[in-house]
């Protein structure tokens, strides 16, 4: 155990990629988009061959998921 601790010690502190004070700008940026999407996805002709629904609705999903997490993140609520 204390060579565990030891080894946990000598470990540099964890410093993410895209620094807390660009999330809100990276909330905004993945989560405008979304409402976008949304919104065309609600006005997308009924199509026989609809391909494009799915399509449009996974890119506004992710784009939401993503959105979602770094407007918590910024908000200090950290998942």
């Amino acid at each position: 155990y204390a060579s565990l601790q030891a080894l946990h010690h000598s470990l540099p502190a964890f410093s993410p990629i895209v620094p807390t004070a660009l999330l809100p700008f990276v909330a905004a940026l993945f989560l405008v988009p979304t409402f976008i999407l949304a919104f065309y996805f609600s006005t997308l002709p009924k199509d026989k061959f609809a391909l494009r629904e799915p399509l449009v609705a996974l890119l506004a999903s992710v784009l939401g998921g993503f959105g979602v997490v770094a407007l918590f993140c910024s908000a200090g609520v950290y998942v």
